[in-house]
């Protein structure tokens, strides 16, 4: 499916779906409340077989997170990028990991560095930093104790 078609597909199909013009990727934002529901959709639409989820992360703009998906159909060859703006003060998402395997690490990256909270995900717990580190370093007004990082 070309970027054309596939744009139209999904506009007639997620009217909801806000698009981000001038990327490499078709890029769309969807409200954090309807992501699980476009997640299936995506994935076990037969006419969409977005069955390789290759990126996920976040991105701090401090006034508010955006999560940030890509997706690829390795059988029909395309690609999209989904975002979804989070509430800084309680950030929190449907986890994708049962849908997408490889969400589960990313996942817990995100939930690690940021503090996202991906609401029903089985295991949910630091990755990289240990268990009684204080804050989340990649939040822009992350307080490092010792100032080694500077924002």
């Amino acid at each position: 499916m070309t970027n054309e078609e596939l744009k139209l597909f999904l506009s007639e199909k997620f009217p909801s779906l806000i698009i981000e013009e001038g990327n490499e990727w078709l890029t769309y934002y969807t409200e954090a409340n309807e992501w699980k529901f476009l997640a299936n959709e995506l994935r076990n639409n037969t006419s969409l077989q977005f069955n390789f989820l290759f990126c996920l992360t976040c991105i701090d703009w401090k006034t508010h997170l955006t999560m940030v998906y890509h997706l690829t159909s390795t059988s029909l060859k395309h690609t999209i990028v989904i975002k979804s703006k989070l509430n800084k003060e309680k950030p929190e998402i449907e986890t994708v990991c049962d849908i997408w395997r490889t969400a589960e690490f990313h996942e817990r990256e995100v939930y690690d560095l940021f503090g996202v909270q991906f609401l029903n995900h089985p295991d949910l717990r630091r990755l990289l930093l240990t268990d009684d580190w204080k804050g989340h370093p990649l939040l822009k007004d992350y307080e490092d104790p010792i100032n080694m990082i500077k924002l």
